[in-house]
């Protein structure tokens, strides 16, 4: 019976330790995200941003991403006209395929294609250069010298995540909706006309917007977790590492929540385009 009571004990304190601690953690990105925008924008106003750093992280991230997000956004493309297609063809809807596919991918498969690989290829690799100065003392020696880290290191890419992240999800949106029409007009379902036409015909610019919205938001929470675990990494390489890998997991967690959110808030609020 002891021992029962004993192992309850220890879950309910492993339990509540792992609430502390993820309270802790969202207080500390909450923090880390109002010091970004701050000294971002009060670098710009006053005309001391880094714009050498800026543009560097800007062609670092399009290098890394690029072409996943293209070799991604096709298959994607593939998988979402074909399953549509079939689905239309049981209804006798072949008509609407394009407009289907089209809003799908805008709304939905571009935005989050775009932030899982900014979480993947470059929230890892901006972890990693962060954990790797700060296991090497050199954030602490930043501070030292009276030089902000978070100004000097994090606005910059995170400026730069969030330009990426909108090109990139119109890139991404272009290659998928491309890759969808060859399979289908290629695959004599519908003619090009029709399919454009019911694209054109229940498509919305707001659906634009709110595919750009999402991509914005969810590179500022996937460049925000990457910095702030790369900033709170210790133990030496092992401690980058596992950086690295909490960055990863919590981003995809935290964008998949976020996606949600946002979805049911955009058919609340707007009914009619949903």
């Amino acid at each position: 019976m002891s021992a029962v009571v004993a192992s309850g004990r220890s879950f309910v304190d492993s339990m509540t330790g792992r609430f502390k601690a993820g309270v802790v953690t969202t207080g500390d990105l909450v923090k880390l995200s109002v010091e970004s925008i701050s000294w971002g924008f009060s670098d710009i106003v006053a005309r001391r941003f880094s714009w050498s750093e800026f543009l560097l992280q800007c062609w670092f991230m399009t290098r890394v991403s690029l072409l996943p997000s293209i070799l991604v956004a096709i298959p994607f493309g593939v998988i979402t006209s074909v399953q549509i297609g079939g689905a239309a063809n049981q209804i006798g809807a072949n008509s609407f395929i394009g407009a289907v596919n089209g809003i799908s991918v805008l709304r939905q498969g571009a935005p989050l294609v775009t932030s899982l690989l900014i979480a993947g290829a470059v929230g890892s690799a901006i972890c990693s250069d962060l954990g790797a100065r700060t296991v090497r003392e050199e954030i602490d020696a930043l501070k030292v010298m009276g030089i902000s880290p978070i100004q000097r290191l994090v606005a910059p890419r995170i400026l730069a995540a969030l330009l990426v992240a909108l090109l990139l999800t119109v890139i991404v949106t272009m290659a998928a909706m491309i890759t969808a029409f060859v399979v289908v007009v290629g695959g004599g379902q519908i003619s090009s006309g029709t399919y454009i036409q019911s694209f054109v015909g229940l498509s919305q610019p707001m659906d634009f917007v709110v595919a750009e919205l999402k991509a914005f938001i969810f590179g500022f929470v996937a460049t925000i977790v990457a910095a702030h675990k790369g900033l709170s990494a210790r133990g030496g390489p092992k401690g980058v590492a596992d950086a690295v890998n909490q960055a990863v997991v919590l981003s995809v967690i935290l964008l998949a929540i976020i996606n949600v959110g946002l979805t049911q808030a955009y058919t609340m609020l707007f009914p009619g385009s949903a």
